[in-house]
């Protein structure tokens, strides 16, 4: 009873550890993709451009992926922190990189939870046939924060519940994909669609098919669709062999979400084909609605299903890398102390995970009074974030592994050249996307402000909000300021042992 009684009085630090396996840890990665959603949000975009190449266009988009994915694996042997891409890059570059880098995960979560619930109420709402209950403005709204708080809940009950759910969703979502992919490349083939269908063909894999230009477009759209993987790392302080299986579940990941996505890209192109697709390019999320229509009748819900689905499962997942990063962030004395509580009770960072969903509920009302386009322009600005967050940490990568990537070719190229490759590809996604967002057509509500374009705005506007705030924290409390960049260790290297 004496030591139950001080168990009680000191419950336990930290997150729960060994609480989910690698394939929890797989699932969560892919679910927080949302592949149905970015899938329907991007293709009418990305066909509008490059037409037929669309499927090569999400073949190139992999290649920076893969190679940041190869970076994550990589630093998390080394460093088993949930922070990721803070923790890393403030030990391999200094702590004004590494609080940048935090911060930029941190407002990704905040700028697109609110949109994917709400794509979640919506499309769950016209798959049961309610349409005039997805078309009511206040319906929508009140049901998308109730989403938002169920979710959040889930997150903090613990990371097992979180799991089980995510597990049941994901087998929805790819279920219900491909049959729509296998119903549209039937009826293709059969030459039975309502549409322009063309028969696919293996040139499609070609990503130059389209020029230069129109790749840089698309590859722009691509980064997106693949963004947010990295949540099964975000979960290592909490995975099974926490050293090797989240980073083996981001690589793994990504390689699922190719497949997935060349395939149904297929299948999506060939059905409607180039011309319906760029005429409805305008649709974003709502053109699988059209699809589904098209090419399933009567069984259109289930497409309508996997988009729901889909979003309510990102939606779910995007909280765990903001928390956690703000959590480790709390940790390091890089923000207020009250971020690091985590409950007695789940383990999980409960303080930073009802955080992150407060201001996202609020950034989704404010932003969704002005206009529906405003909320569009915001999540258009998460291309510079992501492009941001993930250049660093293959940089951090290689510059925290500079004294071993001469000790072999396997960590010249895996731990070195290949994420310094996706950082520069990366890099230039990003100048590229401030270029095309400084021009105001380009934007969703296609208005100026400031003489630019809305999405341009809200990035800047969140990367000045991070300096003006790291500055003050750092005048308030420089003892996460004092500590200094490091290099790998090399017995953590070259053995499988974790750091205390």
């Amino acid at each position: 009873m004496a030591a139950d009684s001080a168990t009680d009085a000191h419950p336990p630090e930290g997150l729960k550890p060994n609480a989910i396996g690698f394939v929890d840890a797989l699932v969560i990665g892919l679910n927080a993709t949302s592949p149905a959603y970015s899938l329907a949000a991007a293709i009418g975009p990305v066909v509008a451009l490059v037409g037929v190449y669309a499927p090569g266009v999400m073949l190139a988009s992999f290649v920076p992926m893969l190679l940041i994915a190869s970076a994550f694996f990589y630093l998390n042997r080394v460093d088993q922190d949930c922070g990721t891409t803070f923790s890393w890059v403030t030990r391999a570059m200094g702590p004004w990189a590494g609080w940048l880098g935090g911060w930029a995960i941190t407002m990704t979560g905040v700028l697109v939870i609110g949109s994917l619930a709400d794509v979640a109420v919506t499309f769950g709402l016209l798959a049961v046939g309610l349409d005039g209950w997805a078309e009511n403005e206040v319906v929508r709204q009140v049901l998308t924060v109730l989403l938002i708080l169920v979710m959040t809940a889930l997150c903090v009950i613990g990371t097992e519940a979180s799991a089980r759910v995510q597990n049941v969703l994901i087998l929805a979502q790819v279920a219900c994909l491909l049959v729509f992919a296998v119903v549209a490349l039937y009826r293709v083939y059969a030459d039975t669609g309502t549409l322009d269908s063309v028969e696919p063909s293996l040139s499609w894999l070609d990503p130059f098919g389209a020029g230069g230009a129109s790749l840089t477009g698309g590859l722009l759209l691509g980064v997106f669709i693949y963004w947010g993987w990295e949540s099964a790392v975000n979960l290592t302080e909490e995975v099974e062999d926490s050293a090797t299986a989240p980073g083996k579940a981001g690589v793994w990941s990504t390689v699922i979400l190719l497949v997935t996505y060349v395939s149904v890209a297929f299948a999506v192109v060939g059905y409607a084909g180039p011309e319906f697709l760029s005429e409805n390019a305008g649709e974003e999320e709502f053109i699988f609605a059209l699809l589904a229509e098209e090419a399933m009748g009567g069984w259109d819900w289930v497409v309508l299903l996997a988009v729901s689905t889909s979003a309510l499962a990102s939606t779910q997942t995007t909280i765990i890398p903001a928390s956690r990063t703000a959590l480790s962030m709390a940790r390091r004395h890089a923000i207020p102390a009250h971020f690091r509580h985590i409950s007695p009770r789940f383990r999980t960072p409960d303080v930073s995970t009802w955080w992150v969903a407060g201001i996202a509920i609020a950034w989704y009302l404010v932003v969704r009074q002005i206009s529906e386009n405003a909320l569009f322009d915001s999540l258009t600005a998460l291309s510079l974030l992501i492009a941001f967050y993930y250049a660093l940490t293959g940089v951090a990568c290689a510059v925290y592994y500079r004294r071993h990537l001469t000790e072999s070719v396997h960590h010249f190229v895996l731990i070195g050249l290949g994420p310094l490759i996706g950082s520069a590809l990366l890099a230039w996604l990003l100048v590229e996307s401030i270029g095309d967002m400084s021009d105001p057509a380009n934007s969703y509500s296609g208005v100026s402000w400031f003489g630019v374009g809305p999405p341009l705005v809200i990035g800047i506007g969140i990367a000045v909000t991070g300096v003006v705030l790291m500055i003050v924290w750092r005048l308030v409390n420089p003892e996460f300021w004092s500590e200094r960049p490091d290099v790998a260790d090399p017995a953590l290297v070259h053995g499988d042992n974790k750091e205390s």
